[in-house]
C-alpha cells in the first residue's frame, strides 16, 4: 500500500501531463482502487480486435497497436461481459459501429440481473445508462459496452443488492456524473459484495449512476502505479489514449 500510495503521489505531481488520476482508498474496510478521466480532456475509448480483426485481449496487445501509431495506452480496465470467443454478451460499438445490438430482456448470470446498463462514449462525455432508457434514447455514442448490473441508478442502489450477502467476488465497474465530464473506475483489492461494491459508487465516489463490469477476471492497467494485472484474454477493454512514448 505505501509503495502505491508513493507512487500515485510522484504521478500527480507531474501535473497537466497526467492523462489519469488514480488512488487507493478503504471503505467499509475494503480495499479499492480508483481512477478518474475527464472525457473532455482526455481520450477515452473502447478496445476489442485490431485492424485485421484479430482479438486483442491484452493490456500489452492494445499498448503495442498505440505505440506503433505514435500514442500509448495510459490506463486501461477490462469493460463488459463476453462470451468463450471473447465477443461481447451485450450491445458494443467501437468507433461509431455497432457490432453487437442492445440486449433488453433478463437472463440468467449478472448480466441478465436488470436493470442492467450501457456505458457509452460520445464527444466531451461519458455516461452510464440504464439499457431501456438507452434503447429508447439510442444517444450518439462512439463507443459502447452494455454489462449488469447497474450498481446504482439514479442516485439508488440496485434494488436486489443484500446488505448480508455472502457472495464476495473482486469486482470492477465504472460510474459517471450527471454532467459526463467524470468517468470513475474501480476495481476492488479484495473480495465484496454487490452491497459493498455499489455503496462505495453512491457514498464516496459521489456518482448518480453506475455500472458493473465484471467480477474475478477483473484486472487493472495503471503504468504510473507499476501495475498491469496478468491474466486471459479479454473481451472488451476500455482506455485511455495518451501522447508520448
Amino acid at each position: 500500500m505505501i509503495r502505491c500510495v508513493a507512487a500515485f503521489l510522484a504521478f500527480a505531481a507531474a501535473g497537466p501531463a497526467a492523462a489519469v488520476e488514480c488512488r487507493d482508498l478503504t471503505h467499509q474496510g475494503n480495499l479499492y482502487t480508483v481512477c478518474e478521466v475527464d472525457p473532455r480532456a482526455e481520450e477515452l475509448r473502447l478496445f476489442l480486435n485490431d485492424d485485421q480483426g484479430k482479438l486483442l485481449g491484452q493490456f500489452s496487445a492494445v499498448d503495442s497497436t498505440l505505440r506503433a501509431e505514435g500514442t500509448r495506452l495510459a490506463f486501461a480496465m477490462n469493460a463488459g461481459m463476453y462470451h468463450t470467443d471473447r465477443s461481447p454478451v451485450g450491445h458494443y460499438i467501437e468507433n461509431g459501429k455497432e457490432q453487437k445490438r442492445v440486449i433488453p430482456n433478463a437472463g440468467p448470470g449478472n448480466f441478465g440481473l436488470l436493470p442492467n446498463g450501457v456505458f457509452c462514449i460520445r464527444a466531451g462525455r461519458a455516461d452510464v445508462i440504464e439499457t431501456l432508457a438507452y434503447d429508447a434514447d439510442r444517444p450518439d455514442c462512439a463507443f459502447a459496452t452494455q454489462s449488469g448490473p447497474m450498481l446504482v441508478i439514479d442516485g439508488a442502489l440496485h434494488p436486489r443488492f443484500l446488505p448480508d450477502s455472502t457472495s464476495r467476488y473482486i469486482r470492477n465497474g465504472v460510474g459517471t456524473s450527471a454532467d459526463g465530464t467524470r468517468a470513475v473506475f474501480a476495481i476492488s483489492g479484495n473480495t465484496v459484495t454487490f452491497h459493498e461494491f455499489g455503496s462505495l459508487f453512491r457514498d464516496v465516489l459521489k456518482v448518480p449512476n453506475a455500472l458493473y463490469f465484471d467480477g474475478n477476471i477483473s484486472r487493472l492497467y495503471v503504468p504510473q502505479l507499476g501495475r498491469s494485472d496478468p491474466g486471459f484474454s479479454m473481451g472488451p477493454i476500455v482506455g485511455v489514449v495518451a501522447s508520448g512514448p
